[in-house]
């Protein structure tokens, strides 16, 4: 372990005391077996719903195993990425589930990108196979993967299989690759693990557990990684998945009106968008909700208060790079908080947090330093950048874990003598908008391709 400038007991406090996260989790599975063990224990049960269609965990379970050996005649394996492009509905499910039970890992592409982008992304991921349907094909750019409509390819589910498929895939390979944005122009690929995410899930069922009678609203668009849980933890435990009509993410009325006549009790916003549906008429009819997810965004004490006014169910702030799948730390609000910000929490399983300076070393408690995040989460690097990848994945100097890595998030924090850690800023030029990362570099590397500027700054 290094040494620094600090006390000896207040640096085993920073970096060992604070991050006492192990727990045991099985460790030869897989995050789709979550949803077929449970499709096994309540086979006649709605799993998800899609405005007038829904299908059982059995239906479910048979639907992505059809798939998924056609997938595998395909020729996807672990390791093996295959690219999804379609807008939310039960094919959507289907494919995602079924890419994972084939061992492939799901690029996640929304119809609504710009061809260029969607054309690098795939470019750049060398999809074999593409899920789309019907109506987004026109929407596609020119590529060589093999297109399967999910909507009117009936023949791939004319096959009944009754088995899960044995596909050879472990927790160590790919189960998914998301893109975010880049500063060099270019977006780029965090490559997730099944490890990963079955960590996440399992924490988040132990942490906020949900039973066979929760409903949880899908409504994060798939090619942002917070929808990942939205997936995920209520097909593992029997609840039911209800998905958001499309663009309902952002029609308030709609999302009020489906969680009160549904019972919907699982919520997940942005604190932006929930500022805005906070302000929505019948908000305070959605008994129904207990729990409501927010992340991606800072959450202002202003933004509590009105939640807690309006609304009778627990508000838990998350923060989680896409790079540590999903979330790393976590803070329940409280009703009556004296604090001036609302913390963004401490670790949850298996994660590690530490606050550094420049030079690597641990910080007192109330000084700020750059967030270093280890653990179970990690993501194995950027698709196809070794190099980036070096630079943010680094050694972890503070364990004897062989091969331990830590990430540099580029988020500047300050630890509370409580434990929790307080978000302060970002030390370069990416901002958020509506929870989505945005490089700021990426945009004037844009600008920067036209002929007639001498130059570009964009600010935020």
């Amino acid at each position: 372990m290094m040494l620094g400038t600090l006390p000896e007991d207040e640096q085993t406090h920073l970096l060992t005391d604070s991050n006492q996260t192990n727990v045991d989790f099985p460790l030869n599975k897989c995050i789709h077996q979550l949803f077929e063990e449970q499709a096994e224990r309540t086979p006649d049960a709605v799993a998800a719903v899609f405005e007038e269609s829904h299908l059982t965990y059995r239906k479910l379970n048979t639907r992505a195993n059809q798939l998924a050996d056609h997938l595998k005649g395909l020729g996807v394996k672990p390791e093996v990425l295959v690219g999804i492009c379609v807008e939310r509905s039960i094919e959507m499910i289907v494919g995602i589930l079924g890419i994972l039970k084939a061992g492939g890992a799901y690029v996640p592409l929304d119809p609504s990108y710009p061809q260029k982008r969607l054309a690098f992304m795939m470019k750049d991921a060398q999809v074999p196979v593409l899920l789309t349907q019907e109506n987004v094909l026109a929407k596609l750019p020119e590529q060589e993967a093999e297109v399967i409509c999910l909507d009117t390819n009936k023949d791939i589910f004319s096959k009944e299989i009754a088995e899960n498929i044995n596909s050879g895939v472990g927790p160590n390979n790919l189960a998914y690759v998301i893109y975010t944005s880049g500063s060099t122009g270019k977006p780029k690929g965090v490559m997730i693990p099944h490890r990963a995410i079955y960590n996440h899930t399992v924490w988040m069922q132990k942490q906020f557990p949900l039973t066979e009678e929760d409903k949880v609203l899908q409504k994060t668009p798939f090619t942002f990684d917070a929808s990942v849980w939205e997936f995920y933890t209520p097909l593992s435990v029997g609840a039911q998945l209800y998905i958001a009509k499309h663009e309902g993410h952002r029609d308030n009325a709609y999302l009020v009106k489906l969680i009160t006549e549904q019972n919907i009790t699982v919520l997940q916003m942005v604190p932006s968008l929930l500022r805005m549906l906070l302000n929505e008429k019948n908000i305070e009819n959605c008994h129904s909700l207990k729990y409501c997810f927010c992340g991606g965004e800072t959450l202002s004490i202003d933004l509590q208060q009105r939640f807690f006014a309006k609304l009778d169910a627990q508000l838990i702030n998350l923060y989680g790079p896409t790079e540590a799948c999903i979330d790393t730390t976590f803070f329940l609000c409280q009703n009556k908080n004296a604090q001036q910000n609302i913390p963004i929490g401490a670790p949850i399983d298996n994660a590690q947090v530490y606050v550094l300076d420049e030079q690597m070393q641990p910080v007192s408690i109330g000084v700020t330093g750059e967030l270093y995040i280890g653990g179970t989460g990690l993501a194995r690097g950027y698709l196809n950048r070794p190099k980036l990848t070096q630079e943010r994945f680094v050694p972890n100097p503070f364990t004897e874990v062989p091969n331990a890595r830590l990430y540099k998030t580029g988020d500047l924090v300050r630890s509370q003598e409580e434990g929790n850690l307080e978000f302060i800023e970002r030390i370069d030029y990416q901002v958020k908008i509506r929870g989505l990362r945005i490089e700021l570099g990426e945009i004037e590397a844009k600008l920067h391709l036209y002929p007639d500027l001498s130059d570009a700054v964009v600010i935020a």
